[in-house]
């Protein structure tokens, strides 16, 4: 005969629902997580130039083919593993690689990108995208220095460049005063002079330099000057440069988004890297 449960699968349901009762309340008092697409990039994942079509816009591009400039590009980990001999046999000469970022971060694809640049005859460099609000100058440019960042007379090799713009993750001034953030810029190149025994090259947008640096003029004399301004023209530049060394003059050019041109021919660029 068999044995009757009715209390126990009773007893059973009940059980289910308080626990499915306590699981809500649970969720109810918990709180409330961000979303995962919050507009704010994960950390390390910055590279140069990625705020300038959000605050300065696209205004045209320069006109192609002037014989006095030099055409390169910068990358980072966003362009995975780059093809080289594409870029060299369009035309392109010249390169700079994100190496690092903050005190953090490392590009994942330095080593490809570096070496893959002068393999196949380019004049490279290495870059910092800056984050003055996570550590100091000098401890970002020795972290710099240590990762990819040096730099030597070999006639192939460009200087460092500190990419100073606008904060992805907060603050377009990173939390700091214009006078703070002229401390903390000359902390890092300060640093990176001591290190290399080169000046590093500054990368940066008018528009955020003024804002943020108040147009300090004081680093001209040294610093080559890399402009950002996707444009016809350079337009204003910052205080104290008369000439741009350097110009990022789109976001969106072939087979690598991010083109420049070297206010030069090449062997202007080759006088950069050798110092």
């Amino acid at each position: 005969m068999p044995v009757h449960r009715s209390g126990t699968a009773r007893t059973r349901r009940l059980t289910a629902i308080g626990s499915l009762l306590a699981a809500f309340s649970l969720f109810l008092a918990a709180p409330a997580q961000s979303a995962p697409d919050d507009g704010i990039p994960p950390r390390g994942s910055a590279h140069m130039g990625m705020g300038v079509l959000a605050h300065d816009g696209q205004h045209g591009t320069p006109v192609p083919g002037d014989a006095t400039q030099t055409e390169g590009v910068d990358v980072s980990s966003h362009q995975g593993n780059v093809a080289w001999s594409s870029l060299w046999s369009s035309g392109v000469k010249w390169a700079y690689v994100k190496a690092t970022e903050g005190t953090y971060y490392t590009n994942p694809y330095f080593a490809q990108q570096y070496n893959g640049s002068y393999n196949v005859g380019m004049i490279r460099g290495a870059y910092h995208f800056a984050t003055p609000d996570t550590a100091s100058g000098a401890a970002q440019a020795n972290y710099f220095v240590d990762h990819g960042g040096g730099w030597s007379r070999d006639g192939k090799t460009l200087p460092g460049a500190l990419d100073i713009e606008w904060n992805p993750y907060g603050a377009a001034c990173y939390g700091k005063t214009q006078s703070e953030m002229v401390s903390w810029i000359r902390d890092f190149l300060n640093t990176y002079k001591a290190r290399t025994g080169r000046d590093a090259v500054i990368y940066t947008a008018t528009s955020w330099w003024t804002q943020c640096t108040g147009n300090y003029g004081g680093f001209a004399t040294a610093n080559p000057l890399w402009i950002a301004r996707y444009a016809t023209t350079v337009g204003t530049l910052p205080a104290g440069w008369s000439y741009y060394t350097m110009w990022q003059y789109t976001s969106s050019g072939p087979i690598v988004g991010d083109h420049n041109k070297f206010n030069g021919a090449l062997d202007r660029v080759v006088a950069l890297a050798n110092g």
